[in-house]
Parts: C-alpha cells; sequence; structure tokens
C-alpha cells in the first residue's frame, strides 16, 4: 500500500506533521519534487523540527527516506540540514537515498533567482530566491547537472565551464570561477555517494517486497506549475503526477490521496488570493496560527476557507480524504466564513477559473457559520469537539466533496483526532 499526501492549498497546510503522524505505518517515505525551499515542521513532545529536503519520516528509527528524481538538491543545504538532525540527536546514517538522477542547485542558481525577481519589478513571483526555478529551468534546457554527473569527472569540467561562463555573461557583476565550482561539486560528490542510488528501482524492489510507503510532496496543488495559479506558482509539479514522474514508479502503485488543507486559507508570496483578509481578523490568524514561512520566516497572508480552490484540488488530485490542519486556530471566533463561489463581474462561478489572474476582480461569495467558545486545542475525539466545530467541519465537506479523515487540535504529534470510519483509519491499520 503507497500513500500520496499532499496539499490542496497553497502549500504550508503541515503536511510535515501528517507524514511524521502517518510514518510509523509506512517502511519508507519518499520526497517527490521541489527543493529546499519547503519547509516541513514538525512538533514531538514540544520539540521542534524543521525539514526542508529529507522527508519528515526522518524522525522514525529503521524509516528509508527517499528523494526522487523531481527534487532539486542543493548540496550545501543538504548537508546542512544533515548536521542539524544530527544535533538534534537524529542520525540520518543510512536511512537517506538520494536519486542519482536528480537535478543540483548551483552557486548560479541563486544569483540568476535574485536577478530574475528584480526584472520582474512589480511583477515579481516572490519565490524563495533559493535556485528552484533557475535549476528547473536548467532541467528543461537539457543543461543541468545531476548527481549521476559527478561521476565523469571530465564531462563535468566541460559542463561547468560552459554553464558558468554563460551565467557570467547574464549576471554582469558576477565573478564566478567555474573552476571553484567544479572542484566543490567533486567535493559533494565524494559526501553524496554513500547515498545515491536508483530510486525507481529501488523502489520497485521495496513494492514487490509488499513493503508499505509514503509518498511527500512539497507546496501544494494551487502551486503547481501547471495546475496552479499560473505564473504565481513554483516550478514543478506538486499535484499527483509529480508523484509518478518524480520517482520513477507507475500510477498503479498508488493506492491512496490524502490532500492536507488548513481549517483557513494562506499563501507566501504574490498572486490571487480571493479570500484574503485585511484588518484585525487576518493578524488574528497569523499570529495564533504562527503563520511564519519555515524557510524564510516571511508572514503568510491569511484568509477563510477556499471550498472552491480545494473542490479544485480534489479533482485534479483525486484526493479520497482530506487531513484538516489548525483547527485549533479558529476557537474563540465569533464568526468564521467559508467561501463557496466567485462574483467575477455579473457571473457567478463555482469551478476554479483556469486563469484568475484575468478574470478582473473577484468578490468571494460567503456562508457564514457560528464559531465555538469550547476550545478545540488538543482534543483527542471527534466526539470532543464542539458542537459547532463538528459542524463546521460536515460543511466543509459537502463544499469541497471530500470527507474530513483526520483533523489536526495542535502542532504536536498527539493532537491529532483520526476518525475510526474514515479511509484514514483503514491506511492505518
Amino acid at each position: 500500500m503507497n500513500i500520496v499526501v499532499l496539499g490542496a492549498q497553497f502549500g504550508d497546510e503541515g503536511k510535515g506533521k501528517i507524514v511524521d503522524l502517518m510514518t510509523p505505518r509506512f517502511s519508507w517515505v519518499a520526497r517527490y519534487q521541489g527543493g529546499h525551499n519547503a519547509g516541513h515542521t514538525v512538533y514531538v513532545s514540544g520539540k521542534k523540527f524543521v525539514l526542508h529536503l529529507i522527508p519528515s519520516g526522518i524522525l522514525h528509527d529503521g524509516v528509508l527516506c527517499i528523494i526522487g528524481n523531481g527534487v532539486v538538491v542543493d548540496p550545501q543545504a543538504l548537508f546542512k540540514e544533515i548536521e542539524e538532525l544530527a544535533g538534534l540527536g537524529i542520525d540520518v546514517g543510512d536511512r537517506l537515498l538520494i536519486s542519482d538522477k536528480a537535478h543540483l542547485i548551483l552557486p548560479y542558481h541563486r544569483e540568476l533567482d535574485v536577478l530574475s525577481e528584480a526584472r520582474r519589478g512589480e511583477r515579481k513571483i516572490g519565490t524563495t530566491s533559493r535556485g528552484i526555478g533557475p535549476a528547473y529551468e536548467d532541467k528543461i534546457g537539457r543543461r543541468g547537472i545531476r548527481v549521476c554527473d559527478l561521476v565523469d569527472t571530465q564531462a563535468l569540467a566541460d559542463e561547468v565551464r560552459e554553464n558558468v561562463n554563460a551565467r557570467n555573461q547574464i549576471i554582469k557583476d558576477s565573478t564566478l570561477d567555474w573552476k571553484q565550482v567544479y572542484d566543490q561539486l567533486l567535493a559533494f560528490g565524494d559526501r553524496m555517494r554513500r547515498w545515491t542510488g536508483d530510486v525507481s528501482l529501488a523502489l520497485d524492489q521495496a513494492m514487490r517486497r509488499g513493503e508499505n510507503g509514503l509518498i511527500e510532496g512539497a507546496q501544494g496543488a494551487m502551486l503547481d506549475i501547471d495546475h496552479g495559479t499560473y505564473p504565481y506558482v513554483t516550478s514543478s509539479n506538486a499535484t499527483i503526477g509529480g508523484a509518478c514522474t518524480g520517482l520513477g514508479i507507475p500510477p498503479r502503485a498508488i493506492n491512496g490521496v490524502l490532500g492536507v488543507a488548513k481549517a483557513y486559507l494562506t499563501r507566501v508570496g504574490e498572486g490571487p488570493f480571493p479570500t484574503e483578509l485585511f484588518g484585525p481578523i487576518g493578524d488574528r490568524l497569523r499570529e495564533t496560527g504562527m503563520e511564519y514561512g519555515a524557510s524564510t520566516g516571511r508572514p503568510r497572508r491569511c484568509g477563510w476557507y477556499d471550498a472552491v480552490a480545494v473542490r479544485y484540488a480534489v479533482r485534479v488530485n483525486g484526493i479520497d480524504s482530506i487531513a484538516l490542519t489548525k483547527l485549533d486556530v479558529l476557537d474563540d471566533l465569533d464568526t468564521i466564513e467559508i467561501c463557496t463561489g466567485y462574483r467575477i463581474g455579473d457571473r457567478t462561478v463555482t469551478e476554479f477559473p483556469s486563469d484568475l489572474n484575468s478574470c478582473g476582480p473577484i468578490t468571494p461569495i460567503y456562508e457564514s457559520w457560528p464559531g465555538w467558545t469550547a476550545p478545540t486545542k488538543g482534543a483527542k475525539s471527534y466526539a470532543q469537539l464542539p458542537v459547532e466545530a463538528q459542524r463546521y467541519i460536515k460543511r466543509l465537506e459537502e463544499v469541497s466533496g471530500v470527507p474530513v479523515g483526520l483533523i489536526s487540535t495542535g502542532s504536536d504529534r498527539n493532537e491529532t483526532i483520526i476518525r475510526d470510519d474514515s479511509v484514514v483509519a483503514k491506511w492505518l491499520r
């Protein structure tokens, strides 16, 4: 049994906690796209772990953590993360496998990322400027450098020389020396070798042995390069198709899809956000929910739950169940709004538009639901939730078109409700 856990909104939904929670049921956890722009935060007994490249399953002994070919890897960021985990008492050891087909992020990619954002001016995307986009551009342009390329030293030298010289012409202030980059890559290759291999083959062998796997996405469906709010998107396929291409597994290997969604909505960076809140309510959600980027520290934009967007994510990904996170952040609000449609000009729209940017002014259509005064934080069963919270969840299921099987009521691993009659409970038996 192999289950995909992916974001059903704009990222930052709490996938790290959900993957960590589910991991004991699985033998391996694999990451299939993105780079170290992702930030998965996990709290265990009050201890905070922030993961960027390594799958969240690394916190459990005996679980193999896999970085697929669809991920772009910054070796420096990878080594730093491994060292930080060691400082927190987590030894990666031989529990890490990196695809030899994964592309590398190099120093000039970061420079190009900063330059690209600066050139866009007011039309900037709001990237993390960590070189993710330019690394994917080189991959598609067939000039990228992969992990396996670190073996053929002569071919690598020629490729690095050509790439660095070309980038120095684009980045006029750059004095990057190709030889320094080359030498650095050789050192990276020596250090990474113990963790490098054929991920597709390893996963095929694991599945033939009957091992269960958890497949972890980064970002969210609304940031997918093909299906998100283009051009304000990430540079990879965060949706379900990326799991197959990013790991080298067939679609039939996937047995279920869990979409993670907050009980409200957040977004980092630029781009359309119909339910965004300005003023006291938005500020309250941000502060109560600690809505600051795990990778960048940037404040997240906050708004009400957008069922139009989630329903779209459910359709595109074939989501079987929703893991609803941060329900406790809504505690003590008098009224909670749910967006069930958009008003665009004289039209009412209930399906997510192909191009949200060119629609013109969008007015969200809201339903108002009463809040609850009793706390949901730390609740361990659905019956413990206030009646108003249960009604809110039921309505989210109706307007999103998928059942809620898991509910997070706090940041810690144990502050979670798994509904007994849900498909999530079935996956975890």
